[in-house]
């Protein structure tokens, strides 16, 4: 089942289709037109004719081969990421030198015979690059096929002679910066060489790799060997302390006794000083203390005394008074007394060689630290001169190649199709033209009708009508085919009465049937029937619906209401001598102005027309009127004037059961049937809905317009009545 917007876009496609059919001559006559001229202009137009050839391009020239130098001497690259080489190469061929070098070899011309300027000549090249590959493909246009030929060659031909002349000066100008630029490089080579030989002299570097790898050897060694020797020393320390202790002796006072005892001057004076002591001593024994010899003896004690003091002080350079059982040891004594010193000495001597030892290690340790430091400048000294040097042979062997490079006849591109005479012309394509043409016109045609359309703001549809109001639609009347003559004028006229098997009755029938079920509340008594704008058929809607309802055996009674531009006594037939103005002023009563239609229907005319008519139908008789007729009569119809002109139609809405609203497709306006939604809407007045008048098949968008249900034909007035009867679907 097709959904809302299926719907809606096939009414949309079939709303332009109507547009077309209603706007055919317009859009006929713009086709043909474009069409036209589009052919007159094809055929017309001189042949043109396009040669082709192509060029191949290498990225790297004959001078950037050879020496690699591509920033001095040319590589055919771009200078970013985004540009290609190519594309530039295809301006340089759209350069002014080129393209007037060419132009005036040939001396190509215009229409008008002038001189072919830089832009017409631009217009006619084309440059196109062969997508993944470095293939230019140059095509121009004229329109004479060996012209054409020509200029792509002649175009070829300079463009290689001024690629390889650019390449030249560019290998010129290599050789002159080469030449420029090995001097200076020479000199840096020399500069780096002397930094070297000046740091390694400083800092007496020879090869620092090995000497750190020597070093840190030797830091070890030296760390075993101070550890060793603290051990040694410790060992000397505690034997030392050791002999110190069973002595209770210091260590100098160890030397002390030593030196004296081993010293034979000491000993020989202590020997005799002590000698006179035991002379003394014996003499003592038998002599008194005036006794000469004891005199004489204590006088050698005093100088020996004396004497063995200033040995002992000469001995030791100190003045102390030593004692005397110290002057002389035992064996077993002195031995441990040389252990003692000889300890002592081997305590400071292993105290010394750990200091040394530390000293070296620091030292080493020291250089071995800065060998990095020392590494990195080398190195930094090194590069500088592997670079300098390295650039001063590239420089050498680049000179001389762009010495040879500079007499050769080198470019970047080279031609692998030249460029032939072409025997089709491309233009004009008179299939493709002429198809452009037609879809041209079509499109210009179709968008004419529209353009027209759009400007044009009469309802053309129903569904329009539908759209703006929207009403319930209870009926839509087809519009009756015009006959000719007095009886048919009155058939037109009433085809409910006249012709009832008309497509005309069988939508009234329809209409009638909808009414009734338009309020469901309440019973439908009196009804006002009014349009927008005159011209709709108000007046004709009234006079069949209320022939419609009279044939169902209801008595009706129809009432003209427009005072101003009364119809129903010309649609019936009647005299307007007496009518409903009359009834208003109290001329006369409803009974006597009635007249009858049928044997059910009475109607009333409008009357004399009255010099101020709202006047009329805003008094309480109007109300007083339709209130008697509603009580004599099953359905009351009343015929209003156009809403949009006058108040009248407003007046009487508010004493009927509702309002029904008649529009004609092609004579109301989208403007008319806007105010007419607005007035009814500001009013508050039930409105039943709305009626399409005069519906064709042009206007009976979405379906309304169908055959009738009658599919024979039947005899009506003189035996036959034409059975082409239009069926109404009501929406």
């Amino acid at each position: 089942m097709p959904t809302k917007q299926e719907e809606r876009e096939v009414i949309d496609v079939q709303q332009y289709w109507t547009v077309l059919k209603r706007r055919w001559p317009v859009t006929t006559v713009v086709i043909g037109s474009v069409f036209g001229l589009t052919a007159l202009v094809t055929f017309l137009q001189k042949p043109v004719y396009e040669s082709q050839a192509k060029l191949l391009f290498n990225k790297q020239n004959g001078v950037s081969s050879l020496t690699g130098l591509s920033s001095q001497v040319g590589e055919l690259s771009g200078l970013t990421n985004l540009s290609n080489p190519v594309d530039t190469e295809a301006e340089v061929i759209r350069s002014n030198p080129i393209v007037l070098k060419t132009i005036t070899s040939l001396n190509l011309k215009d229409k008008s015979g002038k001189p072919l300027s830089i832009e017409k000549f631009l217009k006619l090249l084309k440059l196109k690059t062969i997508r993944g590959t470095d293939v230019m493909q140059l095509s121009y246009r004229s329109t004479n096929p060996q012209e054409a030929a020509s200029v792509i060659n002649s175009l070829m031909s300079y463009y290689l002679e001024n690629n390889v002349r650019t390449n030249r000066a560019e290998a010129r100008s290599a050789r002159e910066f080469l030449n420029r630029q090995l001097p200076e490089v020479e000199k840096r080579v020399l500069k780096a060489e002397m930094a070297l030989r000046r740091f390694k002299e400083k800092n007496r570097v020879v090869a620092l790799d090995v000497e750190a790898k020597v070093g840190v050897e030797g830091l070890k060694e030296l760390a075993e060997e101070i550890t060793r020797t603290q051990g040694q020393l410790t060992a000397a320390k505690t034997r030392s302390l050791a002999l110190q202790n069973q002595m209770k002796l210091n260590t100098d006072t160890a030397v002390e006794l030593t030196t004296l005892s081993q010293s034979p001057g000491v000993q020989q004076v202590l020997t005799e000083y002590q000698k006179v002591q035991d002379e003394l001593a014996v003499a003592r024994t038998r002599l008194t203390e005036d006794n000469p010899k004891i005199i004489n003896l204590e006088n050698q004690e005093v100088a020996l005394r004396n004497q063995l003091e200033g040995r002992v002080a000469q001995t030791i350079g100190n003045s102390e008074y030593t004692p005397e059982q110290n002057l002389q040891i035992g064996n077993l004594k002195q031995t441990l007394t040389e252990n003692l010193v000889k300890s002592e000495v081997e305590r400071l001597a292993l105290t010394n060689q750990v200091a040394e030892l530390q000293q070296v290690l620091i030292v080493n340790k020291n250089r071995l630290d800065s060998l990095p430091r020392l590494e990195q400048q080398q190195l930094q000294l090194q590069r500088q001169l592997k670079v300098a040097q390295v650039t001063y042979e590239q420089l050498s062997k680049q000179l001389q190649e762009v010495e040879v490079v500079e007499n050769q006849n080198v470019g970047n591109a080279r031609v692998i199709s030249e460029a032939l005479v072409p025997d089709k012309s491309v233009s004009p394509i008179i299939p493709l033209n002429l198809a452009l043409g037609g879809i041209l016109g079509i499109i210009l045609g179709a968008g004419t009708a529209l353009v027209l359309e759009s400007i044009d703001n009469s309802l053309k549809t129903v569904e329009e009508a539908k759209r703006l109001l929207d009403y319930p639609l209870l009926g839509a009347i087809p519009l009756a085919e015009k006959a000719k003559g007095s009886e048919a004028a009155s058939e037109q006229e009433l085809p409910v009465l006249n012709n009832p098997y008309s497509p005309v009755s069988s939508a009234f029938e329809m209409l009638q049937t909808n009414l009734s079920f338009s309020i469901s509340d309440k019973m439908l008594k009196v009804i006002a029937i009014s349009s927008s704008i005159p011209g709709e058929g108000k007046s004709f809607v009234a006079a069949n619906l209320a022939v419609a309802v009279a044939q169902l055996g209801r008595r009706v009674l129809l009432v003209d209401a427009d005072m101003r531009r009364p119809r129903q006594h010309k649609i019936w037939e009647q005299n307007n001598l007496v009518g409903l103005s009359n009834i208003l002023v109290g001329q006369t009563e409803l009974q006597t102005t009635t007249k009858e239609a049928l044997m059910t229907l009475d109607i009333i005319t409008a009357g004399t027309i009255p010099p101020n008519p709202a006047a009329l139908l805003n008094s309480q008789r109007i109300a007083t009127f339709i209130k008697q007729a509603t009580q004599e009569y099953d359905f009351v119809i009343i015929d209003c004037p156009p809403l949009t002109l006058v108040a009248d139609a407003l007046m009487l809405s508010k004493l009927v059961d509702g309002i029904l609203l008649v529009i004609r497709p092609g004579v109301a306006n989208t403007g008319s049937v806007n105010a007419t939604k607005m007035l009814l809407e500001q009013s508050g007045h039930q409105v039943l809905g709305m009626v399409a008048n005069g519906v064709t098949p042009e206007s009976s968008y979405g379906g309304y317009y169908a055959k009738s249900y009658y599919g024979a034909k039947q005899s009506h007035k003189n035996g036959k009545v034409d059975a082409s009867i239009s069926k109404i679907r009501i929406s």
